[in-house]
């Protein structure tokens, strides 16, 4: 055996490896699909609360230089409609910019008013968001912790709405309610994000939740029993996903997450490419971290079997980048040599159509205009291809215990303003990382691709075209965004979007 051939069954190897984890995963997504259509309709009723029964709840706010929706938020929170005696706002402020004086105002306002409401400036990041949220937990008394990020606004009746379903079980640890989007028609990037995030909503959660599957708590928008957070563990500064870790540690435990699918909470969607790719890189990169620390605890634990197994392929969900990509630089090479005869291609073929269902279904049950929203599920195949290097790169970094900081993603405060090129003239601009010539370089590969499908496998163009297509957009949008940073607009005659101190007069 020559080394040629050596090399081509080796090639084939992986090709075939790959193909089979790919099967696997959206097998996955099928099973999610199913549990979906099982529970379609499934409506759990909303448990009475007497009017003396609603318990203590602490309501937290992390923010790291949050200048354009601190005060937003902090007025949002303040307006809720729930007992002022059992109500305490912890504002959770480690900014390193003006954020702390422009909202100290306001908040020695709601105390002259009677508001319970706390301001915890840290002196240093230590534990990033984890961090803040581990060290203000001693000092409130609440039952349950309600998370808000800064840029999500939750309406007033929102705590009425979610608290009482903690009263289906004493093992009832989360409640997570519904994203929902203050700018999703800004451009196609966010709307494209949207799509995405209705799908995870509006089917996956549900899913999971209707049946009995581990799911995550989001982050924001949801409340933490905190009995369920001190017997978890805490929160932990290790991974850059904290949310996704201490929920894999609650399940474990063995308490419930319950999700409210009918309670919705607004928040603004990434309008800058350089932006939506570092809060990939940080998802990506903290998922990927999580599953290296508790895939083995989860295969372990006493959870059934079918939990198990979806709670892996729920861990790898940006792992799975890293196969993608493998796969996608392995296939002209199976072409050009002939390789891919009698490897099991249709399941992955058949399979693979359970992402753009889920994505369609999610449109279905959240949206009454739902059919005009397919014109945008192309823009997010093609968004979803092009970041495979920025999501890949983020898990290789993670596998590598790479450390790194814990980069929030900017929030500019666009929704609902005459121009949407607000970001463009913020001091919290992102800039393009290192990572766009390695998408230069496989966007060329995949042009180069379709040449060789055109005249090795014809029905591969489509998939290679696709990444191409993607890839390129990526990386142009990105240099387009660098430029815009160095040539920044005229700012216009009316302010764009209001000074903080307007806000709420």
């Amino acid at each position: 055996m020559t080394l040629a051939e050596v090399a081509v069954g080796i090639f084939r190897l992986l090709y075939l490896i790959c193909v089979l984890i790919l099967t696997a995963y959206a097998a996955g997504t099928v099973y999610i699909l199913y549990s979906y259509v099982k529970h379609y309709g499934k409506q759990v009723p909303r448990p009475a609360v007497a009017k003396d029964e609603w318990p203590k709840v602490t309501v937290q706010l992390p923010l790291f230089n949050e200048r354009y929706v601190a005060r937003r938020i902090i007025d949002a929170v303040a307006s809720l409609d729930y007992p002022r005696d059992r109500l305490h706002i912890q504002v959770l402020d480690d900014s390193i910019d003006d954020t702390s004086d422009l909202i100290t105002p306001r908040i020695n306002q709601l105390i002259a008013e009677g508001m319970r409401i706390d301001l915890i400036h840290r002196v240093n990041r230590k534990g990033y968001k984890a961090g803040a949220l581990a060290e203000a937990m001693p000092l409130t008394d609440g039952e349950f912790l309600a998370i808000f990020d800064a840029d999500f606004i939750p309406d007033t009746d929102f705590l009425k709405r979610t608290v009482p379903y903690f009263k289906l079980g004493d093992d009832i640890g989360v409640v997570q309610a519904r994203w929902g989007h203050l700018n999703a028609n800004d451009n196609v990037l966010t709307r494209a994000q949207a799509l995405a995030i209705d799908g995870h909503f509006g089917v996956e959660q549900f899913a999971r939740c209707n049946n009995d599957l581990i799911f995550s708590f989001n982050g924001t928008c949801g409340l933490w029993r905190r009995a369920c957070i001190v017997d978890s563990g805490g929160w932990s500064a290790d991974t850059l996903t904290e949310d996704f870790d201490l929920s894999y540690r609650a399940h474990m435990r063995g308490w419930r997450f319950f999700y409210v699918r009918d309670v919705m909470c607004p928040g603004e969607l990434p309008a800058q490419m350089s932006s939506y790719k570092q809060q990939q890189t940080r998802w990506a990169k903290g998922s990927t971290q999580v599953m290296v620390k508790l895939v083995w605890d989860l295969l372990r634990s006493k959870l059934s079997l079918r939990k198990k197994i979806m709670g892996v392929l729920q861990l790898f969900q940006y792992a799975i980048q890293l196969v993608i990509l493998t796969s996608l630089v392995l296939a002209p090479i199976m072409l050009v040599t002939g390789s891919l005869a009698g490897l099991p291609l249709a399941p992955l073929g058949v399979l693979s159509l359970a992402a753009p269902l889920l994505y369609v279904l999610g449109q279905q049950a959240l949206k009454q205009d739902w059919r005009d929203r397919t014109i945008y599920f192309p823009m997010l195949m093609v968004l979803s291809s092009g970041m495979v290097v920025n999501n890949s790169r983020a898990a290789i970094e993670a596998f590598l215990h790479k450390p790194s900081e814990f980069l929030r993603t900017p929030k500019f405060r666009v929704a609902n303003v005459r121009s949407t090129k607000t970001w463009q003239r913020s001091q919290y601009m992102t800039l393009v990382g290192k990572g766009i010539i390695w998408e230069i370089l496989l966007a060329i590969y995949a042009t180069v691709a379709v040449f060789i499908a055109g005249q090795f496998a014809p029905s591969f163009i489509p998939y290679f075209f696709l990444y191409s297509f993607g890839l390129s957009m990526v990386a142009l949008w990105s240099l387009a965004e660098r430029w815009i940073a160095s040539h920044p607009p005229t700012p216009p005659s009316a302010p764009a979007v209001e000074t903080v101190s307007s806000l709420g007069k």
